[in-house]
């Protein structure tokens, strides 16, 4: 099924947001009454310069966060009536984490750095393996799994972290600017990615991103301004 003829219900729902850091005449506001609904298998960019919010807004979404005011909704779950522990089993479940450094573990292989997600996760040892190499697979490493991330590209290293927020099969990614440290082939390949995770699989994936080509590539693209989430969203036909 294509992505973009998937289900629109709602995954994920942001509400009037925002984030305020610090107090008095120090306090900064980060968000600023932003909202954005997430459809299932939707693949959508948050742009916007350094210090808009689109960090700050990934972070709530991932449950690694809580707004100042406003809500966030998971489904029909309120993330404000969710406790840390329940927060944290969700995105263990239901979230997978894609970070700008990869965030992988040097002295370990691709498929050990996978297989730790999926234990950190609380996954049973019996499926871990499997889980590692079919995510593995998913991303075109299966001949390069035993590899430690010095001895991979940085796009086969993006792609390690992909896998690894994808073994453990969540309902949402998030990314924090996937393709800031790649070429611009490297960075399309990793959107292909994306939107055969889109396409196949149903995930709904969440990026923020600087690159006008990868703007051209996804289903939808909001602009944040000044912690606002501005008239600009354009749905891909």
């Amino acid at each position: 099924m294509s992505g973009l003829n998937a289900s629109r219900a709602p995954i994920l729902d942001v509400r009037n947001v925002t984030r305020v850091f610090g107090r008095g005449e120090t306090q900064v506001f980060a968000l600023r009454g932003a909202s954005l609904s997430v459809g299932t298998g939707s693949l959508i960019a948050l742009k916007g310069r350094s210090g808009s919010g689109k960090t700050t807004l990934l972070n709530i979404m991932g449950a690694l966060d809580s707004p100042s005011e406003g809500s966030i909704f998971y489904g029909d779950r309120d993330g404000s009536r969710m406790s840390e522990q329940q927060k944290n089993e969700m995105r263990k479940k239901e979230i997978g984490l894609i970070f700008q450094s990869f965030a992988l573990v040097p002295y370990l292989s691709a498929f050990e750095n996978v297989e730790l997600g999926l234990r950190i996760a609380g996954l049973p040892a019996a499926g871990r393996k499997q889980l590692a190499e079919e995510a593995l697979a998913f991303v075109g490493l299966a001949q390069r799994m035993h590899h430690r991330p010095q001895e991979l590209s940085g796009g086969e290293q993006q792609r390690t972290a992909i896998a690894r927020a994808i073994a453990h099969k969540p309902k949402l990614i998030l990314a924090d600017e996937p393709t800031a440290e790649l070429d611009s082939r490297m960075g399309k390949q990793i959107i292909e990615v994306f939107r055969e995770l889109v396409g196949t699989l149903g995930v709904s994936v969440v990026l923020t991103t600087h690159d006008p080509h990868i703007m051209d590539l996804v289903d939808q693209v909001h602009a944040l301004e000044d912690g606002r989430i501005g008239s600009e969203s354009i749905k891909r036909a």
